[in-house]
């Protein structure tokens, strides 16, 4: 016979509102109990689990300890296992429903969360999808604090964090945009060495800057940056005005920009290998049917776009 387990789904809630909100007064406001409850709850996880769980200074709120940090992320998905076990044991289970957060790199949000919500919606109406839109070092510090489910992103920066585990659903090799009526505009394909002599508009995102630059510089030439943003449309918008050229990822399905003008996409000859696009997760982690759902569809999403 095994022996009992000496803590309770609910000291874990409350341990788990507790370490979200960094306060065992908002805990208690969110939970709707006394505070004297929620202090008790996480007194008695600690002593039943011999670990401390908390560093508590006075003025300054609840900070986790490393031991608390391994046990918010654990809680969590023993409570959405736990959740998952109560709706089939009423026999609801084959509805996929509740909250999935994902996280997601800015520049793939406007190519993949549009089909993304069209199809969840059709297909698992009772799923809520949170999306968490960030920057790479931002998607891993989510992962890792256990703030979503799971990030899709590109492979930059991801190999430095052995905490993680990624799958490959798309590759997106670098591509040329100049203005319509740039000289090489009709040419269809060009060699980084051609443009050279003109500026180039950066997409200015950790990472993506060290990445595009690093294209230019295999060339043999240092890149003239002229413009720096951080947002793809305005990048679009700077080189369709012939301010310069820019090296991007993915291909919206037309030229024209958000300020009217429009720009002419060239085949890199000497583009190097194509990024590639992952569904990001912390090593271990056991996904809930509804996260492991929200995945299924960016596959089916990611393989479509990948036919067409």
């Amino acid at each position: 016979m095994t022996s009992p387990v000496g803590f309770t789904l609910v000291q874990l809630r409350y341990f788990l509102v507790a370490a979200e909100r960094g306060s065992m007064t908002e805990a208690s406001a969110e939970l709707h109990i006394a505070q004297s409850a929620v202090s008790a709850a996480v007194y008695n996880l600690e002593r039943d689990l011999q670990v401390q769980l908390f560093i508590r200074r006075r003025g300054r709120g609840l900070t986790l300890t490393p031991a608390g940090e391994r046990l918010r992320q654990q809680a969590r998905e023993l409570l959405a296992r736990a959740r998952e076990v109560e709706r089939e044991a009423r026999g609801d289970g084959e509805t996929i429903s509740g909250p999935v957060a994902v996280g997601c790199f800015v520049t793939l949000a406007p190519f993949y969360l549009p089909p993304l919500f069209s199809e969840c919606t059709r297909r698992h109406p009772g799923i809520e999808i949170d999306v968490v839109e960030a920057e790479t070092d931002q998607l891993v510090d989510a992962l890792t604090a256990g703030r979503i489910d799971f990030a899709l992103t590109y492979d930059l920066g991801l190999a430095a964090e052995p905490a993680l585990r990624s799958e490959t659903i798309a590759r997106a090799p670098a591509h040329v945009i100049v203005s319509a009526d740039h000289p090489l505009a009709g040419q269809g394909s060009v060699d980084l060495a051609e443009l050279s002599t003109e500026p180039l508009v950066l997409l200015d995102l950790p990472h993506s800057r060290d990445y595009f630059r690093s294209l230019v510089a295999a060339t043999g030439t240092a890149p003239d940056v002229r413009y720096r943003t951080r947002s793809y449309e305005t990048v679009r918008s700077l080189v369709a005005r012939g301010l310069g050229y820019s090296v991007l990822n993915q291909r919206p399905a037309t030229g024209q920009t958000y300020g009217g003008g429009e720009v002419a996409e060239l085949q890199l000859r000497d583009g190097g290998p194509p990024l590639e696009v992952k569904i990001a997760s912390v090593g271990g982690m056991t996904q809930t049917a509804r996260a492991q759902a929200v995945m299924d569809l960016l596959r089916e999403i990611a393989d479509r776009a990948a036919g067409a």
